[in-house]
């Protein structure tokens, strides 16, 4: 191995890491991720947390090649769907997601040493590992990044910081913008980055590292860079084939260029890259409006540093900024925990023994972000009032998939459906999509011949399962992986595997679904066809859902949210839907029935209910009036006034009338009057009396209901005084009054009079600003 930058710290590494926690900073290119592990590894067995799949293999790889071994001895690794290990194992790479795993299960009791690379990306899953393991005293933790915060996590942590100064290749940093405080844009992103490919062919016979934000700018580049000659173009992400990554990360015979997401900005040695060109951008989620979104921004400048080290790994290198020297970027990238649902993090910590509530982490954690997940976890009967984890928890914790997705599996009652529930929840696990539609509207047709439902779940279920369709594009690897999640998830539940996989209900399915999380189902809106909602929330349908216009409800399984326009607008879109029956909202005794119509037939008191949800109005039926629906009934027939006409408007009125007197502080021991209405006051009346049939209400007359408010013996004056309606001569007014502000208006209702009321011509009404109301128009009156 040759000489690198972090050997310098190879005497105090050894010296401290025995008695002392470790943060280590170096550059990147200076070897941290190879040399610290074999250090580590003099003085026990070491586990490497790294935060990509990519990385752990490729690592393992190399430094198995640098004993002469295959993987799996002395060196070994273990991701999702994969591992390569043995207990003889001295070193072992895992991402984050294992390591919570195996801490869940058995407290990394195998492991002396745990080292925790490129913590700098602030994952929440490295974040409470950290967490965790800082409350432990049998493990030595070391940290380390390029661009880490060292002073403050040495402090966390109570470890020695150790610096590695230099690089092994110099790295010459170029802005390629036309202004100096330019931020990284997307506008005409593909052809600059083109422009900028030809540019570095031009001046370099290397390969070329190119860093977009996501797949859909990785496929645009791969489109236009195609007729390049002499020039092989590499994508590398988290879903690329293994044969694209052997390509990405080895070298070939010809020059290469390699598009890659963020994947590629720590961790990763690619050979013969001496050329780096930088977008400046990444899709990251945050929280916005209540929503974990995912939103396309500008980098910060500890990614930035981290992008331009890709070219100073094997050689010297030139990294191309697209975008001003002086942009005004992040320090670092805010942490995940900041930014996104504390679900997840805290079903894991529970898992772990330990409510996330008695951690402590380098951040406070959001107050609102931990209520939302704490409420959600205890309706899915996961962790308890106290926070710690139940029976049930522990059931959905360990499974490598989302909560939400975890619980649906466990609670599925006939193993049938919970074998569909298994292939879908794979299907939604995998980070890239299993298809893509076809564009050709035969193609199509073909489709919705083979699945007539237009059901995004039940085709991701076929395909899982091998079922073949035409009128779509397989993603392979993305097919493999949940195939691979699904095999994994039968075993746990020891269900048949896949080829004998067994058939099942759509409809028992959704039921069962909806039944467990009804907040999944959602109903068109009425006037905007292409949105439905749940009462909560709103998601609109999106282009690669093949949801039917004919389907009027269906259960939203997987959304991303995206910032609308405003500053406050989040647009969601529902990407893998399963159409469902609207009757499954009263079936399930989902929504909200409220009553309507009344009725008397021969005595008999009849009433309509509707039945609401997500503000639709989902079914009615007519019933027999009883109980509360009677003195509904019976107010609904008063203030019709089908029963005491004029009764009701004359006790809102007497009602008026007292809440004035008590504004005005006219009534010594009553302060407040609750904002009561006629509809309150009637309601209590005729639940005091026991009145619940309109034979009932005929034995008594309206006199028989006075409201006690006024004394009688000022109430003539008092209404004289602050009438509600005037009428002079051919002008008819109605009055507000406003006594905390002093303030009287009164208002036009009809008449022929076309100038404001004269002040003589209204009540006395002393101390009082008096404003005239026509329309739009308001006037003194003096």
């Amino acid at each position: 191995m040759p000489h690198l930058p972090i050997q310098s710290l190879y005497s105090d590494f050894l010296s401290t890491l025995p008695h002392q926690h470790l943060v280590v900073e170096a550059q990147t290119g200076s070897g941290k991720s190879t040399c610290l592990p074999l250090w580590a590894a003099q003085q026990g067995r070491v586990l490497v947390i790294e935060p990509r799949r990519i990385a752990c293999t490729s690592l393992a790889q190399f430094l198995a090649e640098q004993h002469s071994e295959s993987v799996g001895q002395t060196v070994g690794y273990a991701i999702k769907l994969e591992s390569c290990y043995n207990e003889q194992s001295q070193i072992v790479f895992v991402t984050p997601g294992v390591a919570l795993r195996w801490l869940a299960e058995e407290g990394l009791a195998t492991f002396d040493i745990v080292i925790i690379d490129e913590f700098h990306e602030r994952r929440w899953d490295s974040d409470l590992l950290l967490a965790l393991l800082r409350e432990q005293a049998n493990k030595r933790l070391v940290v380390t990044s390029a661009t880490l915060e060292g002073e403050r996590l040495a402090h966390y942590l109570n470890a020695k910081r150790l610096q590695a100064d230099g690089r092994q290749y110099e790295v010459v940093i170029e802005y390629h913008s036309k202004e100096s405080h330019q931020l990284p844009a997307s506008y005409r992103l593909a052809e600059r980055v083109v422009h900028e490919v030809r540019h570095a062919r031009e001046h370099t016979p290397a390969d070329i590292l190119v860093f977009l934000p996501g797949r859909k700018e990785i496929s645009q580049c791969q489109q236009l860079l195609a007729g390049q000659s002499s020039l092989l173009v590499v994508p590398l992400h988290a879903s690329v084939s293994e044969q694209d990554r052997h390509r990405a990360l080895n070298p070939q015979p010809q020059q290469k260029v390699v598009l890659a997401t963020n994947v590629a900005e720590t961790s990763l040695t690619i050979p013969n890259i001496a050329y780096v060109i930088d977008s400046g951008l990444e899709r990251r989620t945050e929280q916005r409006n209540g929503r974990t979104t995912l939103t396309l921004k500008a980098i910060s400048k500890a990614s930035a540093q981290q992008r331009a080290g890709r070219a100073g790994r094997v050689m010297n290198g030139v990294a191309v900024r697209l975008y001003g020297q002086h942009a005004a970027l992040e320090a670092v990238t805010p942490a995940e925990m900041q930014r996104e649902s504390l679900l997840e993090p805290m079903l894991a910590s529970a898992s772990c023994g330990r409510p996330i509530t008695q951690l402590t982490f380098l951040e406070s954690l959001p107050e609102k972000s931990l209520q939302q997940a704490f409420e959600q976890l205890v309706t899915m009967q996961a962790i308890s009032e106290n926070g710690v984890i139940t029976e049930h928890g522990q059931k959905i914790a360990p499974l490598p998939i989302d909560a939400l997705y975890a619980d649906l599996v466990a609670r599925m009652a006939e193993k049938s459906l919970q074998e569909a529930m298994i292939d879908l929840t794979a299907a939604l696990s995998v980070p890239a999509s299993l298809y893509t539609l076809l564009p050709s509207e035969e193609q199509r047709e073909k489709l919705n011949q083979q699945e007539p439902l237009r059901c995004d779940a039940q085709l991701l279920i076929q395909l899982v399962r091998g079922t073949v369709f035409e009128g779509i594009s397989i993603e392979t690897e993305a097919l493999h992986e949940a195939q691979g999640l699904a095999e994994q998830m039968r075993q746990i539940y020891q269900l048949p595997q896949l080829e004998v996989a067994s058939r099942y209900s759509h409809q028992q399915l959704a039921y069962a679904i909806a039944r467990i999380h009804p907040e999944l189902l959602f109903v068109r809106r009425v006037r905007r066809k292409e949105a439905m909602g749940n009462g909560k929330m709103e998601v609109l349908i999106g282009r690669n859902s093949r949801f039917s216009t004919e389907h009027e409800a269906a259960l939203v399984l997987d959304h991303h949210s995206l910032p609308g326009r405003g500053i406050k607008q989040t647009m969601t879109l529902a990407t893998v839907m399963m159409p469902i029956e609207q009757q499954a909202i009263e079936h399930l005794d989902l929504g909200e029935w409220r009553q309507a119509e009344t009725e008397s037939q021969d005595g008999t008191l009849l009433t309509v209910l509707k039945l609401y949800y997500a503000g639709r109005e989902i079914a009615q039926k007519q019933v027999q009036a009883e109980g509360e629906l009677a003195v509904k009934s019976l107010l609904d027939m008063v203030t019709s006034e089908q029963c005491f006409p004029g009764f009701a408007k004359q006790r809102q009125q007497e009602i008026l009338l007292w809440k004035l007197y008590v504004d005005l502080g006219l009534d010594s021991a009553t302060h407040e009057h609750h904002s009561i209405t006629f509809e309150q006051w009637f309601t209590d009346q005729l639940t005091q009396l026991g009145i619940h049939s309109l034979a009932e209400l005929e034995l008594f007359s309206a006199d028989d209901f006075p409201f006690e408010g006024i004394p009688y013996w000022e109430k003539a004056n008092f209404s004289e005084r602050y009438p509600f309606e005037l009428y002079l001569g051919d002008l008819q007014l109605s009055v507000e009054y406003h006594p905390k502000r002093k303030w009287i208006y009164v208002i036009y209702q009809s008449g022929l009079r076309k100038t404001a009321p004269k002040r003589w011509e209204l009540p006395r009404w002393e101390g009082y600003r008096i404003q005239f109301k026509k329309a739009s128009r308001v006037i003194d009156i003096y």
